[in-house]
């Protein structure tokens, strides 16, 4: 009897061929994935797909075909305020609300292909006691602490506002319909006291300060443990590490854990029962809820533990950058806290998909849900467009012509192109069957696709999905040139069985190709394996650039994989909606004007007042340019401003027109005249 050192098995003394297979079957690496959670407050977009959910499922396809123990957990966030406001808006209860939009969101994941291992949701009886169990081994252990605070009070309502129950004017660029938790205007992170003129967003009136007592999470005493954890995690995205260390710089603040609300967990602490838990503590619980709701669905209801509290364990969250702060500072300081979970192996958070230079929202209704694109669109082609785009390290624009572009350019035109010219062939020249191999064919495209093959795993490896998409259709284009280079139609004419021989190693290549574009578009890849009439049996990553069809097996039906798109109609019309007539254009007044003074809205970072003179008129223009020009770089210039426009109070301050201005990123330049051109003139 032997101990095998690596896998701690008691071994029989066999023959090292035996002892090998015994060794083989040690554990695997176990990988928990999760993409961050989904309001179920309305329809799923573009965004979160690109944000979240198609850069962990194709990791986690890549994973699964190299055999990796490997589980993806997702679901519903159906808690908080923002459930509470759709609610409020239709007209129904927030049960319905989330029963509506939950089933409504795991339909449009399924349909385009998001492989999870479950998609549960917080509304769950197994999440609430997990959250409520959480929470009070951190009571318990003397980690939280009561603290009061001072809260906006509706006495209409007789109620506490949570931060999006309240509207007002921000204190950074003057927008008047800034939310308490932020502004849409500007981006800046708010708290519902610092608004001017909050009201309340349900009944209008005004609210009152009141005194709240909560329970709050000492985020500050874990700082340095943060720190020096983050600091070991060498193979983080940059703006992961670089957006934790500017919190880390102004150092961390103690968060309040409950709230004042209806719509939430209870607390479970008698003293607090009449409040729930802050739902961003009580949501990346999920994770872990999740897990235990999939091993309860097969049988094995303690297996969750195998993975959640197992030290080896590599969790990785995907996620977009507005939810880094949650998972690499607050959901770890609490994991840490509570002592008995894994932390974070890797957070790689992606940036924003943009369409028409803004970040899809919901709040805002910027974006295309799931849902209605995919009646235009195959999943595939949706997948691919934005895995090809994907905003790894800073925001990309998504657009439909793009869209077409890829379709038509490269899968059908580089993919579909291939499979189609050899399996017409094979079915015209072959009789639809495998051809027999013979000792003329040149072999070395296997060996290329197989270097390919690793260049690939190792960009999966360091989550750089674009470039391993870009690597696989270069494969791709390397099995057409080489389709070409033998000019197969040729060889049949006088090299019957050499020609059978290339072709032969062509079929082999689409079934690489099957595999190596499976994480990206794997509807495609379930229909060549239907072209091929092969099963799943052979479709593994180690079989890329291996000879997995015998001679003499049939193929099955050829389909053209990618047919050629138009731009949809309904697109088309919207871009139409966006024109102006020439008299609509003409309603608009534009004049010169001559900046006369030029000083700082006070309490606020981004606004100028400034007085103008255009021709006789003198007017009074507030401007968000105080972050591109001090007061003297502006007075004197003449600059071009909208004259005809309706006045509007920013900051309390009366506004009578607009400042043009170019803004390209984060540069902006006001436009002015120059050529000793006067105040007052019409620009056209």
């Amino acid at each position: 009897m032997i101990n095998c050192i690596s896998c701690r098995n008691v071994l029989t003394f066999n023959p090292p061929s035996e002892i090998n297979i015994l060794h083989s079957m040690k554990t695997k690496q176990k990988y928990i994935v999760t993409s961050a959670l989904t309001y179920a407050n309305g329809y799923t977009h573009l965004g979160h797909i690109a944000g979240s959910l198609l850069p962990a499922d194709i990791y986690v396809r890549y994973r699964r075909l190299n055999g990796d123990d490997i589980i993806y957990v997702c679901g519903s966030d159906e808690y908080g305020t923002a459930i509470e406001m759709s609610a409020i808006k239709e007209g129904v209860s927030p049960t319905e609300i989330i029963n509506k939009y939950h089933e409504a969101n795991k339909k449009s994941y399924a349909d385009l292909g998001i492989s999870f291992d479950i998609y549960s949701r917080t509304s769950n009886p197994s999440h609430t006691e997990t959250a409520r169990e959480f929470f009070k081994v951190l009571y318990d252990k003397g980690i939280l602490y009561e603290k009061t605070d001072q809260q906006l009070f509706s006495e209409k309502e007789n109620r506490f506002l949570a931060d999006r129950f309240i509207e007002g004017t921000c204190p950074v660029c003057g927008y008047e319909e800034a939310r308490g938790d932020q502004c849409e205007n500007c981006g800046s992170s708010l708290s519902p006291l610092q608004l001017i003129n909050p009201k309340s967003k349900i009944s209008g009136d005004t609210p009152v300060i009141k005194d709240s007592k909560q329970l709050y999470f000492p985020l500050s005493k874990y700082q340095d443990d943060l720190n020096q954890w983050l600091s070991a995690k060498k193979n983080w995205k940059p703006n992961v590490i670089n957006y934790c260390k500017g919190w880390f710089k102004t150092g961390l603040q103690d968060r309040a854990v409950t709230r004042d609300l209806d719509w939430g967990i209870k607390v479970p602490i008698d003293k607090y029962k009449d409040k729930v838990i802050y739902v961003w503590i009580e949501a990346p619980v999920g994770y872990i809820s999740a897990t235990k709701d999939l091993f309860t669905e097969r049988g094995e209801p303690d297996k969750w533990k195998e993975y959640w509290q197992q030290p080896d364990t590599k969790l990785i969250h995907f996620l977009g950058k507005d939810n880094v702060i949650f998972h690499a500072i607050i959901f770890p300081a609490m994991l840490m806290a509570h002592g008995d979970y894994v932390l974070v192996d890797n957070i790689p958070a992606n940036e924003f998909l943009n369409m028409g230079g803004e970040k899809f929202s919901k709040s805002k209704g910027i974006g295309s849900v799931v849902k209605d694109v995919l009646k235009v669109y195959e999943p595939d082609i949706i997948r691919y467009a934005i895995a090809s785009n994907m905003p790894e390290n800073k925001d990309t624009e998504f657009n439909w012509e793009d869209v077409v572009n890829k379709n038509n350019n490269e899968l059908a035109a580089i993919l579909g192109n291939f499979v189609n010219r050899v399996v017409v062939f094979t079915k015209s020249k072959f009789d639809n069957v495998v051809p027999a191999k013979h000792h003329e064919t040149q072999n070395e495209i296997f060996d290329e696709i197989k270097k390919a093959a690793d260049l690939i795993s190792s960009h999966f490896e360091k989550f750089r999905f674009k470039d391993a998409l870009t690597e696989t259709m270069n494969c791709a284009r390397m099995a057409n040139k080489y389709f070409n280079d033998n000019e197969p139609w040729n060889l049949i004419k006088n090299n019957q069985d050499k020609c059978a021989g290339v072709l032969n190693n062509c079929i082999q290549i689409i079934h690489s190709l099957g595999i190596l574009f499976s994480p990206f578009i794997p509807f495609t890849s379930d229909k060549i394996l239907n072209v091929l009439n092969k099963d799943m049996s052979v479709f593994t990553w180690d079989k890329i650039g291996e000879e997995v069809l015998k001679s003499g097996h049939r193929l099955g039906e050829n389909h053209i994989l990618f047919p050629q798109l138009e731009l949809p109609k309904q697109t088309e019309s919207a871009e139409q909606n966006q024109l102006i007539t020439i008299d609509e254009f003409s309603k608009v007044k534009l004049k010169t004007a001559k900046v006369l003074s030029c000083e700082a809205v006070p309490k606020s970072k981004k606004l100028y007042k400034l007085k103008l003179k255009s021709g006789n008129i003198e007017k009074q223009i507030v401007s968000g340019i105080a972050e591109h020009y001090s007061p003297e770089d502006l007075i004197g210039k003449i600059v071009v401003i909208v004259d005809n426009l309706k006045s509007a109070k920013l900051m309390g301050i009366e506004s009578q027109g607009m400042l043009l201005a170019a803004k390209n990123g984060s540069s902006l330049k006001i436009i002015t005249v120059d050529g000793g051109m006067t105040d007052g003139a019409n620009v056209s």
